[in-house]
Protein backbone atom coordinates (compact mmCIF):
# COMPACT_ATOMS: atom_id res chain seq x y z
CA UNK A 1 0.00 0.00 0.00
CA UNK A 2 1.14 3.52 -0.80
CA UNK A 3 1.32 5.99 2.08
CA UNK A 4 0.57 9.57 1.05
CA UNK A 5 1.85 12.27 3.44
CA UNK A 6 -1.20 14.49 2.85
CA UNK A 7 -3.58 11.76 4.01
CA UNK A 8 -1.42 10.84 6.98
CA UNK A 9 -1.24 14.48 8.06
CA UNK A 10 -5.00 14.94 7.83
CA UNK A 11 -5.71 11.81 9.85
CA UNK A 12 -3.61 13.12 12.74
CA UNK A 13 -5.55 16.36 13.06
CA UNK A 14 -8.46 16.47 15.52
CA UNK A 15 -10.92 17.70 12.90
CA UNK A 16 -14.29 16.22 12.17
CA UNK A 17 -14.17 13.74 9.30
CA UNK A 18 -16.70 13.68 6.47
CA UNK A 19 -17.64 10.69 4.36
CA UNK A 20 -17.11 10.85 0.62
CA UNK A 21 -20.81 10.07 0.29
CA UNK A 22 -21.53 13.65 1.43
CA UNK A 23 -18.75 15.19 -0.68
CA UNK A 24 -18.95 13.57 -4.13
CA UNK A 25 -21.51 12.22 -6.55
CA UNK A 26 -21.12 9.75 -9.40
CA UNK A 27 -21.21 11.26 -12.89
CA UNK A 28 -24.24 10.01 -14.80
CA UNK A 29 -26.24 9.31 -11.63
CA UNK A 30 -28.65 12.23 -11.29
CA UNK A 31 -32.26 13.21 -10.75
CA UNK A 32 -34.54 13.94 -13.69
CA UNK A 33 -37.32 16.53 -13.62
CA UNK A 34 -40.75 15.69 -15.01
CA UNK A 35 -43.67 17.93 -15.90
CA UNK A 36 -47.25 17.44 -17.03
CA UNK A 37 -50.56 19.21 -17.55
CA UNK A 38 -53.66 17.85 -15.86
CA UNK A 39 -57.04 18.49 -14.33
CA UNK A 40 -58.13 18.48 -10.70
CA UNK A 41 -61.82 17.72 -10.15
CA UNK A 42 -64.06 17.49 -7.11
CA UNK A 43 -63.53 21.06 -5.90
CA UNK A 44 -66.33 22.66 -3.90
CA UNK A 45 -67.00 25.52 -6.29
CA UNK A 46 -63.42 26.83 -6.06
CA UNK A 47 -62.32 25.75 -9.53
CA UNK A 48 -61.51 27.86 -12.60
CA UNK A 49 -63.99 30.49 -13.75
CA UNK A 50 -65.16 31.18 -17.30
CA UNK A 51 -62.18 33.49 -17.86
CA UNK A 52 -59.84 30.46 -17.85
CA UNK A 53 -60.72 29.03 -21.25
CA UNK A 54 -58.13 26.24 -21.38
CA UNK A 55 -59.61 24.34 -18.41
CA UNK A 56 -62.98 24.11 -20.18
CA UNK A 57 -61.22 23.04 -23.39
CA UNK A 58 -59.27 20.35 -21.50
CA UNK A 59 -62.43 19.06 -19.83
CA UNK A 60 -64.19 18.94 -23.20
CA UNK A 61 -61.32 16.92 -24.72
CA UNK A 62 -61.35 14.52 -21.77
CA UNK A 63 -65.07 13.92 -22.08
CA UNK A 64 -64.75 13.39 -25.83
CA UNK A 65 -62.18 10.62 -25.28
CA UNK A 66 -64.73 8.96 -23.02
CA UNK A 67 -67.50 9.16 -25.61
CA UNK A 68 -69.25 12.32 -24.42
CA UNK A 69 -69.25 15.27 -26.84
CA UNK A 70 -69.74 18.68 -25.24
CA UNK A 71 -68.67 22.02 -26.70
CA UNK A 72 -66.18 23.92 -24.50
CA UNK A 73 -68.37 27.03 -24.62
CA UNK A 74 -71.24 25.07 -23.10
CA UNK A 75 -69.21 24.02 -20.04
CA UNK A 76 -69.24 25.92 -16.77
CA UNK A 77 -67.66 23.45 -14.35
CA UNK A 78 -66.76 25.33 -11.19
CA UNK A 79 -65.44 22.13 -9.61
CA UNK A 80 -62.56 21.68 -12.11
CA UNK A 81 -59.16 23.38 -12.19
CA UNK A 82 -56.32 23.17 -14.71
CA UNK A 83 -53.01 22.42 -13.01
CA UNK A 84 -49.34 21.89 -13.74
CA UNK A 85 -47.92 18.70 -12.27
CA UNK A 86 -44.21 18.29 -11.48
CA UNK A 87 -42.14 15.45 -10.06
CA UNK A 88 -38.51 14.48 -9.56
CA UNK A 89 -37.50 11.07 -10.89
CA UNK A 90 -34.63 9.63 -8.83
CA UNK A 91 -31.74 7.82 -10.53
CA UNK A 92 -32.18 4.10 -11.21
CA UNK A 93 -35.94 4.37 -10.57
CA UNK A 94 -37.47 1.15 -11.83
CA UNK A 95 -40.92 0.83 -13.44
CA UNK A 96 -43.58 0.34 -10.81
CA UNK A 97 -42.13 2.42 -7.98
CA UNK A 98 -44.02 5.49 -6.77
CA UNK A 99 -42.82 9.09 -6.39
CA UNK A 100 -44.46 12.20 -4.96
CA UNK A 101 -45.85 14.89 -7.26
CA UNK A 102 -46.57 18.58 -6.77
CA UNK A 103 -49.72 20.17 -8.18
CA UNK A 104 -50.14 23.93 -8.79
CA UNK A 105 -53.16 25.79 -10.15
CA UNK A 106 -52.68 27.51 -13.52
CA UNK A 107 -55.89 29.54 -13.80
CA UNK A 108 -57.99 31.49 -11.32
CA UNK A 109 -58.90 28.60 -9.05
CA UNK A 110 -58.84 29.82 -5.44
CA UNK A 111 -58.46 26.50 -3.64
CA UNK A 112 -57.43 22.94 -4.55
CA UNK A 113 -58.54 21.52 -1.20
CA UNK A 114 -60.31 18.17 -1.52
CA UNK A 115 -59.53 17.87 -5.24
CA UNK A 116 -58.66 14.72 -7.19
CA UNK A 117 -55.92 14.79 -9.81
CA UNK A 118 -56.93 12.85 -12.92
CA UNK A 119 -54.55 10.60 -14.81
CA UNK A 120 -51.69 12.83 -16.01
CA UNK A 121 -48.65 11.74 -18.05
CA UNK A 122 -45.38 13.22 -16.84
CA UNK A 123 -42.73 13.95 -19.45
CA UNK A 124 -39.02 14.77 -19.39
CA UNK A 125 -37.37 17.52 -21.40
CA UNK A 126 -37.08 15.20 -24.41
CA UNK A 127 -40.86 14.66 -24.48
CA UNK A 128 -40.74 11.03 -23.34
CA UNK A 129 -43.29 9.89 -20.76
CA UNK A 130 -41.56 8.43 -17.70
CA UNK A 131 -44.43 8.38 -15.19
CA UNK A 132 -48.19 8.87 -14.80
CA UNK A 133 -49.80 10.62 -11.84
CA UNK A 134 -53.23 10.39 -10.26
CA UNK A 135 -54.69 10.73 -6.78
CA UNK A 136 -56.14 13.05 -4.12
CA UNK A 137 -54.45 16.41 -3.63
CA UNK A 138 -53.24 17.39 -0.15
CA UNK A 139 -52.89 21.16 0.17
CA UNK A 140 -51.73 21.48 3.79
CA UNK A 141 -53.88 24.60 4.14
CA UNK A 142 -57.43 25.83 3.84
CA UNK A 143 -59.62 28.85 3.14
CA UNK A 144 -62.50 29.63 5.52
CA UNK A 145 -65.04 32.22 4.37
CA UNK A 146 -67.69 33.84 6.51
CA UNK A 147 -70.33 36.48 6.04
CA UNK A 148 -69.69 40.12 5.13
CA UNK A 149 -66.60 39.24 3.14
CA UNK A 150 -64.67 37.84 6.13
CA UNK A 151 -62.19 35.09 5.22
CA UNK A 152 -59.13 33.39 6.64
CA UNK A 153 -56.43 31.64 4.61
CA UNK A 154 -53.90 29.22 6.08
CA UNK A 155 -50.77 28.38 4.05
CA UNK A 156 -51.07 28.30 0.24
CA UNK A 157 -54.19 26.42 -0.89
CA UNK A 158 -53.53 26.73 -4.66
CA UNK A 159 -50.51 24.39 -4.45
CA UNK A 160 -50.62 20.84 -3.12
CA UNK A 161 -48.98 17.44 -3.25
CA UNK A 162 -50.08 13.94 -4.14
CA UNK A 163 -48.00 11.63 -1.90
CA UNK A 164 -46.79 8.62 -3.90
CA UNK A 165 -49.12 9.81 -6.62
CA UNK A 166 -46.97 8.96 -9.66
CA UNK A 167 -46.06 5.49 -10.92
CA UNK A 168 -42.82 5.18 -12.89
CA UNK A 169 -43.43 3.70 -16.34
CA UNK A 170 -39.89 3.80 -17.76
CA UNK A 171 -36.45 3.72 -16.14
CA UNK A 172 -34.47 6.98 -16.51
CA UNK A 173 -31.15 6.89 -18.40
CA UNK A 174 -28.11 6.45 -16.17
CA UNK A 175 -24.80 6.29 -18.03
CA UNK A 176 -21.98 4.44 -16.25
CA UNK A 177 -18.51 3.76 -17.64
CA UNK A 178 -17.59 0.09 -17.16
CA UNK A 179 -13.87 0.83 -16.84
CA UNK A 180 -13.77 3.89 -14.58
CA UNK A 181 -15.76 5.99 -12.14
CA UNK A 182 -15.98 9.76 -12.52
CA UNK A 183 -16.54 11.44 -9.16
CA UNK A 184 -17.89 14.98 -9.09
CA UNK A 185 -17.26 17.14 -6.02
CA UNK A 186 -20.45 18.85 -4.88
CA UNK A 187 -18.37 21.95 -4.06
CA UNK A 188 -15.36 22.36 -6.33
CA UNK A 189 -12.11 22.80 -4.45
CA UNK A 190 -8.55 21.96 -5.53
CA UNK A 191 -7.44 20.96 -2.03
CA UNK A 192 -10.36 18.61 -1.47
CA UNK A 193 -9.99 17.10 -4.95
CA UNK A 194 -6.34 16.33 -4.22
CA UNK A 195 -7.20 14.86 -0.82
CA UNK A 196 -9.95 12.64 -2.21
CA UNK A 197 -7.64 11.34 -4.93
CA UNK A 198 -4.87 10.64 -2.41
CA UNK A 199 -7.29 8.90 -0.03
CA UNK A 200 -8.62 6.55 -2.73
CA UNK A 201 -5.08 5.71 -3.87
CA UNK A 202 -4.02 5.11 -0.28
CA UNK A 203 -6.95 2.72 0.24
CA UNK A 204 -7.05 0.75 -3.02
CA UNK A 205 -3.99 1.32 -5.22
CA UNK A 206 -0.96 -0.91 -5.55
CA UNK A 207 2.51 0.67 -5.21
CA UNK A 208 3.36 2.63 -8.32
CA UNK A 209 -0.08 2.15 -9.90
CA UNK A 210 -2.47 4.85 -8.65
CA UNK A 211 -6.13 4.39 -9.51
CA UNK A 212 -7.46 7.90 -8.81
CA UNK A 213 -6.50 11.11 -10.54
CA UNK A 214 -7.87 14.61 -9.95
CA UNK A 215 -8.51 16.17 -13.36
CA UNK A 216 -9.56 19.54 -11.95
CA UNK A 217 -11.12 21.08 -8.85
CA UNK A 218 -14.44 19.32 -9.40
CA UNK A 219 -13.73 15.98 -11.13
CA UNK A 220 -11.79 12.86 -10.11
CA UNK A 221 -11.43 9.76 -12.28
CA UNK A 222 -11.00 6.36 -10.64
CA UNK A 223 -9.96 3.31 -12.63
CA UNK A 224 -11.88 0.23 -11.51
CA UNK A 225 -9.45 -2.47 -10.25
CA UNK A 226 -9.57 -5.87 -11.96
CA UNK A 227 -10.91 -7.45 -8.76
CA UNK A 228 -13.99 -5.20 -8.99
CA UNK A 229 -14.54 -5.28 -12.76
CA UNK A 230 -17.82 -7.15 -12.25
CA UNK A 231 -18.65 -5.47 -8.94
CA UNK A 232 -18.85 -1.74 -9.67
CA UNK A 233 -21.59 -1.14 -7.13
CA UNK A 234 -19.57 -2.77 -4.35
CA UNK A 235 -16.47 -0.76 -5.31
CA UNK A 236 -18.32 2.56 -5.24
CA UNK A 237 -19.93 1.60 -1.92
CA UNK A 238 -16.46 1.15 -0.44
CA UNK A 239 -15.31 4.49 -1.85
CA UNK A 240 -18.25 6.54 -0.61
CA UNK A 241 -17.78 5.24 2.94
CA UNK A 242 -14.19 6.50 3.16
CA UNK A 243 -13.70 9.53 5.43
CA UNK A 244 -11.33 12.48 5.38
CA UNK A 245 -10.93 15.96 6.82
CA UNK A 246 -12.48 18.50 4.46
CA UNK A 247 -10.87 21.84 3.78
CA UNK A 248 -13.60 24.47 3.83
CA UNK A 249 -13.47 27.98 2.42
CA UNK A 250 -13.62 30.72 5.01
CA UNK A 251 -16.77 32.63 4.16
CA UNK A 252 -19.23 34.95 5.87
CA UNK A 253 -22.81 35.11 4.61
CA UNK A 254 -24.73 38.30 5.30
CA UNK A 255 -28.43 38.87 4.64
CA UNK A 256 -29.04 42.61 4.96
CA UNK A 257 -32.80 42.24 4.51
CA UNK A 258 -33.21 40.17 7.65
CA UNK A 259 -30.07 41.16 9.54
CA UNK A 260 -28.81 37.55 9.57
CA UNK A 261 -25.09 36.70 9.74
CA UNK A 262 -23.69 33.18 9.28
CA UNK A 263 -19.96 32.56 9.70
CA UNK A 264 -17.40 29.97 10.76
CA UNK A 265 -15.38 30.29 13.93
CA UNK A 266 -12.13 29.66 12.05
CA UNK A 267 -12.34 32.97 10.16
CA UNK A 268 -9.43 35.15 11.31
CA UNK A 269 -9.01 38.92 11.54
CA UNK A 270 -5.69 40.77 11.38
CA UNK A 271 -4.89 43.11 14.30
CA UNK A 272 -7.20 46.10 13.96
CA UNK A 273 -8.87 48.79 16.04
CA UNK A 274 -12.54 49.58 15.45
CA UNK A 275 -14.37 52.79 16.37
CA UNK A 276 -18.11 52.71 15.87
CA UNK A 277 -20.90 55.06 16.87
CA UNK A 278 -24.34 55.99 15.62
CA UNK A 279 -25.29 59.36 14.18
CA UNK A 280 -28.98 60.32 14.37
CA UNK A 281 -30.42 63.23 12.37
CA UNK A 282 -34.04 64.15 13.14
CA UNK A 283 -36.01 66.64 11.07
CA UNK A 284 -39.29 67.76 12.68
CA UNK A 285 -41.88 70.14 11.23
CA UNK A 286 -44.44 71.93 13.44
CA UNK A 287 -47.14 74.41 12.43
CA UNK A 288 -48.03 77.71 14.19
CA UNK A 289 -51.11 79.80 13.49
CA UNK A 290 -50.63 83.56 12.94
CA UNK A 291 -53.78 85.38 14.05
CA UNK A 292 -54.27 89.07 12.91
CA UNK A 293 -55.31 91.80 15.36
CA UNK A 294 -59.07 92.36 15.90
CA UNK A 295 -60.82 94.52 13.26
CA UNK A 296 -57.70 94.50 11.06
CA UNK A 297 -57.60 93.56 7.38
CA UNK A 298 -55.13 90.73 7.92
CA UNK A 299 -55.77 87.01 7.33
CA UNK A 300 -55.17 84.02 9.52
CA UNK A 301 -52.19 82.02 8.17
CA UNK A 302 -50.40 78.79 9.11
CA UNK A 303 -46.63 79.13 9.44
CA UNK A 304 -44.51 75.94 9.30
CA UNK A 305 -41.51 75.72 11.59
CA UNK A 306 -38.76 73.22 10.73
CA UNK A 307 -36.40 72.02 13.43
CA UNK A 308 -33.29 69.91 12.84
CA UNK A 309 -31.75 67.92 15.66
CA UNK A 310 -28.46 66.01 15.48
CA UNK A 311 -27.43 63.47 18.08
CA UNK A 312 -24.17 61.54 17.92
CA UNK A 313 -23.30 58.69 20.24
CA UNK A 314 -19.87 58.37 21.75
CA UNK A 315 -17.67 56.10 19.65
CA UNK A 316 -17.20 52.64 21.11
CA UNK A 317 -13.72 51.16 20.77
CA UNK A 318 -12.70 47.52 20.23
CA UNK A 319 -9.12 46.32 19.85
CA UNK A 320 -8.49 42.90 18.30
CA UNK A 321 -5.14 41.25 18.85
CA UNK A 322 -3.22 38.81 16.66
CA UNK A 323 -5.15 35.58 16.04
CA UNK A 324 -8.58 37.02 16.78
CA UNK A 325 -11.50 35.35 15.01
CA UNK A 326 -14.79 36.71 13.74
CA UNK A 327 -16.44 34.91 16.63
CA UNK A 328 -14.33 37.01 19.04
CA UNK A 329 -15.32 40.15 17.15
CA UNK A 330 -19.03 39.40 17.23
CA UNK A 331 -18.94 38.57 20.93
CA UNK A 332 -17.18 41.85 21.66
CA UNK A 333 -19.64 43.84 19.56
CA UNK A 334 -22.64 42.21 21.22
CA UNK A 335 -21.13 42.96 24.62
CA UNK A 336 -21.15 46.70 23.88
CA UNK A 337 -24.73 46.63 22.58
CA UNK A 338 -24.21 46.54 18.80
CA UNK A 339 -27.15 45.46 16.65
CA UNK A 340 -26.90 42.93 13.80
CA UNK A 341 -26.92 45.78 11.28
CA UNK A 342 -24.01 47.43 13.10
CA UNK A 343 -22.10 44.15 12.85
CA UNK A 344 -22.89 43.85 9.13
CA UNK A 345 -21.56 47.38 8.49
CA UNK A 346 -18.40 46.66 10.49
CA UNK A 347 -17.74 43.39 8.63
CA UNK A 348 -18.08 45.18 5.29
CA UNK A 349 -15.63 47.86 6.42
CA UNK A 350 -13.18 45.21 7.66
CA UNK A 351 -13.19 43.53 4.28
CA UNK A 352 -12.66 46.89 2.53
CA UNK A 353 -9.69 47.54 4.84
CA UNK A 354 -8.16 44.14 4.04
CA UNK A 355 -8.36 42.98 7.67
CA UNK A 356 -10.79 40.09 7.08
CA UNK A 357 -9.28 36.77 5.98
CA UNK A 358 -12.51 35.45 4.47
CA UNK A 359 -14.93 36.01 1.66
CA UNK A 360 -17.92 38.21 2.46
CA UNK A 361 -21.04 37.27 0.51
CA UNK A 362 -24.12 39.49 0.75
CA UNK A 363 -27.43 37.85 -0.25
Amino acid sequence: MLVYPAVAAESSQPRKLSRLKELVSLEGVRDNQLIGYGLVVGLAGTGDKRQTVFSAQSLSNLLERMGVTVAPTALQAKNTAAVMVTATLPPFAQPGIRVDVTVAAMGDSSNLQGGLLLLTPLKAANGQVFAVAQGPVVTGGFVASGGSGNAQTVNHPTTGRVPSGAIVEAAPPSVLNPSELRLQLKHSDFTNASRVSALINHSFSEPGRPLAKALNAGLITVTIPPDFSERQVEFFALIENLSLAVDRTAKIIVNERTGTIVMGKEVRITPVSILHGNLTVEVETSYDVSQPAPLSSGETTVIPKVGVGVQAEKARNINLQEGASVDDLVRALIAIGSTPRDIIAILQNLQAAGALDAGLEVI
